[in-house]
């Protein structure tokens, strides 16, 4: 008799969402090698509008209750079902565990959700993954120990960096394996896993085929023609980490015979604070702000511009990122990249080679890096040409999915329901 093929529930914070395409890549390149999936998400959507990559995932999205006041019929039915299982007594006292350390409204509603998650898992789910080690994993892990299941993750940037060491240990101790997409982070984490080895480093990478075999041809803006400015570009969120107001700051400082135009795209709290210092900067009439938009406009605004600029910092609650994938997108475009010697930025862009690397929280660095590479167009092509060529020899996405399917499949294999 033919064995039921079973499935992996990848969970993730959010479904879809713009900000997270590498989650949306993996989980497409995936399904397209066949491992079959369910997406599972602890809130709805709240993106207007959805990628092209979310749209060709067929996986089916489980949503739980955001709050658990959202739903309390739906959380009850989930304990109850599950309150007769072993596994339940095990779940309860982690939770418990954690709770003492961590005594918070966010720990009883990820535990009402893990509930939900174990009584509704189909049966032919054999495998948890999680998206992100922090509010994810403890789902996840919570959701595994009570359907008795093993589970594993896949660690970024604030879920390593902002989350306590007790509780990374907790969940590098109870997850069969993961992998993180940075050197850093990896190094991190293992020093926290319980042996060697726990942790893999697979760089999500890119996914070459959504982006044009040749990069766009650009003139040689130089800054000294106002009617043809020198364009410029940052995405991101409007988040303390990404530096967005650093640009407006160095933009500030800039001679002003220089033409230049901005643009930001991203959504995030931080924007209305950002367009009050570009008025008082008097920088308004220079500056675009397009707010957060799908992935085809973001690849269309990458050809458009002349140079990409993204100042990450460490946020004062310890977030910063690991390698933005809007870096190796940018550069698969053809575009040359100025940012900081910040997280694993390093990892991807060599200074003076592949781009430009200035200190973290330093504008007047930023101002200078930026005039020159504004009145030198050669340089900046010569630098677009050494990272495109780096990032699509190095930074592909294949090589990390076909190692994540053979993990899976090892652990569907030693798995039984």
């Amino acid at each position: 008799m033919r064995e039921p093929v079973r499935r992996v529930a990848v969970v993730v914070k959010g479904w879809p969402r713009l900000s997270e395409t590498f989650i949306a890549q993996e989980v497409l390149g995936l399904e397209r090698r066949g491992l079959k999936q369910l997406v599972v998400s602890l809130r709805l959507p709240t993106d207007k509008t959805v990628h092209d990559l979310n749209k060709a995932v067929t996986a089916p999205v489980l949503y739980l209750p955001e709050y658990l006041r959202d739903d309390p019929k739906r959380v009850f039915n989930g304990v109850w079902r599950t309150l007769g299982r072993p596994g339940f007594w095990r779940a309860l006292g982690a939770w418990l565990a954690d709770l003492t350390r961590d005594p918070t409204r966010n720990r009883i509603r990820r535990f009402g959700q893990a509930c939900v998650l174990a009584a509704e898992l189909p049966a032919d789910v054999a495998w948890l993954h999680s998206h992100f080690l922090h509010t994810p994993a403890s789902v996840t892990r919570y959701a595994a120990l009570i359907a008795g299941l093993g589970w594993s993750f896949s660690a970024h940037a604030k879920d390593i960096w902002t989350s306590p060491e007790w509780e990374l240990r907790g969940k590098l101790a109870s997850a069969a394996w993961g992998v993180t997409c940075t050197a850093m982070g990896h190094r991190h984490l293992e020093s926290l896993a319980p042996e060697s080895g726990r942790v893999e480093l697979l760089y999500h990478g890119l996914d070459f085929a959504r982006f044009p075999d040749t990069p766009p041809a650009r003139p040689p803006r130089d800054g000294g023609d106002p009617t043809d400015p020198v364009r410029l570009l940052t995405v991101g969120r409007a988040v303390e980490k990404k530096g967005i107001d650093l640009v407006l700051d160095a933009l500030a400082r800039l001679p002003t015979g220089l033409s230049w135009r901005w643009t930001h795209i991203g959504g995030g709290e931080r924007l209305p604070a950002l367009k009050a210092q570009a008025e008082r900067l008097g920088l308004t009439d220079r500056v675009e702000w397009q707010g957060a938009r799908a992935q085809d406009a973001v690849i269309a605004a990458y050809a458009a511009s002349d140079l990409f600029i993204l100042p990450s910092r460490q946020a004062k609650d310890g977030d910063r990122d690991g390698l933005p994938n809007v870096l190796m997108e940018a550069q698969a475009m053809g575009l040359p990249c100025l940012a900081t010697r910040m997280a694993a930025i390093p990892e991807l862009i060599g200074d003076g080679t592949t781009g430009v690397l200035v200190p973290p929280d330093d504008p007047p660095a930023l101002a200078v890096a930026l005039e020159s590479l504004l009145r030198d167009p050669a340089r900046r092509a010569a630098l677009a040409a050494a990272g495109a060529e780096r990032v699509r020899h190095e930074f592909g996405c294949d090589q990390g999915i076909d190692r994540l399917v053979v993990r899976f499949a090892e652990s569907l294999a030693a798995t039984t329901r």
